[in-house]
This record gives structure tokens, sequence and C-alpha cells, in this order.
């Protein structure tokens, strides 16, 4: 099930349900070095299998060397500790292994298996080298779990779940980072489980969906308000996002939905039925430990690092220890004005994509804070503020200043803008 991504824009919200319950608390510097990274066979990844040339290709380098950190499989780092938490609770729910855990896949996949496989339209926004990292028109780097979807169904899986780093060109701030973690899980139901009710089985599906996801949210937050939200998925029908009320505000958790049964069909599964949801492992890390920024999941310094440990997670939040912000370092801000050609197809994910391959992580914000239209010659102008912010040190006007020359010589040279 694909969380938080390029697909929201499809989703139309209709009605709303809510309910509430409660659970019991019980307990179950620098950039973070990669690990071996691995394909499909377990052999490492190299850079010429990603940073190929290749007239699609849009990886970066400062991309590539995010693959392989596998934040999800450190049990001691927030997303790890979030994603067996979620796993805890499938295991206490439906029993020790009930679900399988696949949290190796390899990221390089092919588009039909990051769009067409889970009934993505030909014409999606989410399908543009805008959007998505290309490594060659026929592969990608995945966007979501989702594309591992229906080869695991092909493969006999019945009830799994999907932890894995995804990849998406986005702006620039506190809550976005081009590569983030989601979790998703499937069940199907076959044709003997569906007979034995007396509901219409897309009912009977939803309905323990729902139940399921219900608990799942109460497990990681408590006694919370929930309401279930009507929306539409091209994967899933019916589709709907839950939310929980939380410090004062309504929070989305996950989508989900009962799978179309095309995906299902060419699994060669005619007479089954299933569930799917997904939901995105940062921001709800982000929540559930007071993290206020997204860069902070992929600092080594020890001030962040010694704060977590495998074990601390609290169900619904109870007792458990949150994040004590270190020092906060000042900001410096750089404008850049510019007029775009007449022929642009400058959009702010291609000016991100220029910040970020110069300046990595200490790009705190990129935001657009003015546009004029010559009204003589119809020409646009944007002065777009960048926020330059290290999590870990001051950083001197000598360094920023190199670093705000080489963005703007790259984008005169790559976006063919004219710098004002």
């Amino acid at each position: 099930m694909i969380a938080r991504c390029q697909l929201a824009r499809l989703l139309k919200r209709t009605s709303v349900t809510k309910t509430r319950g409660a659970v019991s608390p019980t307990k179950l510097s620098a950039p973070l070095k990669r690990a071996r990274a691995t394909n499909a066979t377990g052999k490492a990844v190299r850079r010429d299998e990603v940073l190929i040339d290749d007239v699609h290709n849009n990886v970066t380098e400062y991309i590539f060397e995010k693959i392989g950190v596998d934040l999800h499989r450190r049990p001691e780092h927030p997303i790890g500790i979030l994603k067996n938490a979620i796993l805890a609770y499938f295991d206490e729910k439906f029993g020790e292994s009930s679900f399988s855990m696949f949290d190796d896949l390899h990221p390089v996949v092919t588009s039909y298996e990051n769009f067409d496989s889970v009934l993505v339209p030909e014409n999606h926004v989410s399908r543009s080298m805008n959007d998505t990292y290309y490594v060659t028109k026929e592969k990608v780097l995945r966007c979501h779990t989702s594309a591992h979807q229906l080869s695991l169904l092909k493969q006999g899986q019945r009830n799994f779940l999907v932890a894995g780093d995804v990849y998406r060109r986005d702006s620039i701030d506190a809550t976005h980072f081009p590569v983030f973690h989601q979790m998703e899980g499937v069940r199907v139901f076959t044709k003997e489980e569906l007979e034995k009710n007396d509901i219409p089985p897309a009912e009977f599906v939803s309905r323990e969906l729902k139940d399921t996801l219900e608990g799942l949210a109460l497990h990681l937050f408590g006694d919370v308000e929930l309401r279930w939200v009507d929306a539409y998925f091209p994967f899933t029908e019916p589709s709907y996002e839950l939310e929980i009320f939380f410090k004062g505000e309504w929070l989305e958790v996950l989508g989900c939905g009962v799978m179309q049964q095309t995906i299902l069909r060419n699994a060669s599964l005619n007479d089954e039925q299933a569930w799917a949801f997904g939901l995105g492992l940062e921001r709800l890390a982000m929540v559930l430990f007071n993290i206020p920024d997204i860069r902070l999941f992929w600092t080594d310094d020890s001030r962040f690092t010694k704060q977590f440990e495998p074990d601390m997670f609290r169900s619904g939040g109870k007792d458990m220890r949150k994040f004590k912000s270190y020092s906060k370092y000042p900001p410096c801000f750089k404008d850049v004005s510019f007029w775009l050609p007449d022929d642009s197809n400058f959009t702010e994910n291609s000016l991100c994509e220029i910040v970020r391959s110069v300046a990595g992580g200490l790009a705190e914000e990129v935001k657009l804070i003015d546009e004029f239209r010559n009204p003589k010659t119809g020409k646009v102008s944007n002065c777009f503020r960048i926020t330059y912010r290290s999590m870990d040190r001051s950083l001197t006007d000598e360094e920023i200043n190199e670093l705000q020359e080489s963005v703007r010589g790259q984008m005169v040279d790559k976006l063919g803008v004219s710098l004002r």
C-alpha cells in the first residue's frame, strides 16, 4: 500500500467515521555510514548499477550514498524501533510469524513493478522524472514498498509485511527528505475463509482490516480518538485513511483498503480477496519520539543516537522516553533570484536536487518567497530562500558562500535560468 506518496494527489475524501478505544501500556556529527547494500542475489549494489550514463538517469551521488544505510534494519535507531514495534503488534494479534517480514528487498525495481503492478495510470505525475529517480527508462529507485507487492503474491506469500527505504524527488524542509522509509502489510483471504461469513466478502475484509489497524493505532498512540476517512487509490477499492486526534489536531496515520481484484488476478489468485495498508515510518517516529527535523534520522551524532535503544518502545507511548533536543545552531539564509527561460521546464524539485547535491544535509529548507511577471516582456522571475543549518555545528560564512556560489552556477548550467 502506498503511503504519503505522489499518489495522494489522487485522493478524494467523502466521509468520516469516528471510533474510540484503549490499549494497556505493555513493554513490547556525520551522516550514518552505509551498510552493505545488496541486490536480490545478495551481491553488493555497485555504483555502475545505479550511477550510469543514461539519458534517463537522474540519480545523484548524494542519493546513491543513502542506498544500504538501512535505518529500518537498525534495532537501536528510531526507525528500526518503530518497525519492530509494528511487527510485535502483528505477532501478538495473529500469532508469532503469522506475517512474514521482508526488510531487505532491493531498492532498484522495474518501472512495471513500481507503477503498473499497482495500477498507477500511465499519465500519472508520479511517473515523471521530476518526481521519481530513474536509473534507466525501465528501472527506478522504488517510490514505495508496494513495488514488491505483486512479486511477493506470485511467490506464494499470503500474509506479509514489507519495510524498506524509498526514494522520491521532493521539497526541502523539516518533514521531507528524498530518502525515507515505509512499512506496509498485506493479508489474503481464501475462498473458504470468505464463504464462512454471511456478509459480502469485500465488507468482511474491510471490517477485518479496520479492526486490525485500529488496534495498531492504539498500540502506538494509546487511548486516542480515531476516525476513518473514505479515500480513493487506484490499487484498492474501497479505500480509507485512518486518522487520530493527537495533541489537539487530526493526524493521518496510514492509508489502506481492499486490494483491487486485478492485482490478485495478476498473481493467479482468482477467488481470493485481500487487504493492504501502508505508512511512513519517519512521519510516525517524529510524532512518537518528538523528533523535530527529519534530517536527524541520518546523523550519527552521539547526542542523538544515545537517546535511543532497542527496547525503549512502550505500547501507547506511556512512560516512553522522548527525544531531547540538543543545542540548535543558527541558520544562514541565502536568497537567489532568477528569470525563468521562455521554454522553461523549471520545477522546485529540480532546484532542490541541485541544492541537495551541493549542500547535502546542510540544506534545511528551500522556499519560494517571491514571484514576479514582467508586464512588458512576460518573463517570470522567482526568488527562493535557501536556509542552511548544520545539526551538529556552527557553519562559517566562507563555507556557506562557497556552497551558494556552486548552487547558483549549477542553476545556470542545468536549469537554464538567468540570475538576477
